[in-house]
């Protein structure tokens, strides 16, 4: 299947495994460069240099997504690495964050 991803950037929450992970796997596979995300950063890059070892193209960014920091420097990180981001997919989440 041809989703005509070919150069979008992709940022995939919990994205280090499970689901996320492959979910990032099948956008790598439609061409698209993905941001893996985690909060271990070993699983996050391991995810993505096996990506990259398949023919894919992926960075990996850490952050726990509870924490509005963590949040806007991995988004600030991701965007440093790729650009704009054409796609998220909020495969992750959590209670917490800014309270009103």
């Amino acid at each position: 299947m041809d989703l005509k991803l070919d150069g979008k950037t992709a940022l995939i929450t919990g994205s280090s495994k499970g689901i996320g992970e492959a979910v990032a796997r099948g956008l790598a596979r439609e061409k698209a460069i993905v941001i893996v995300h985690g909060r271990d950063r070993f699983k996050a890059e391991q995810v993505a240099k096996e990506i990259v070892a398949d023919g894919g193209r992926a960075h990996a960014v850490v952050g726990d997504l509870t924490l509005d920091a963590d949040v806007e420097r991995l988004v600030a990180e991701a965007q440093a690495l790729v650009g704009p981001i054409d796609i998220v997919v909020n495969n992750a989440g959590g209670s917490g964050g800014a309270e009103d």
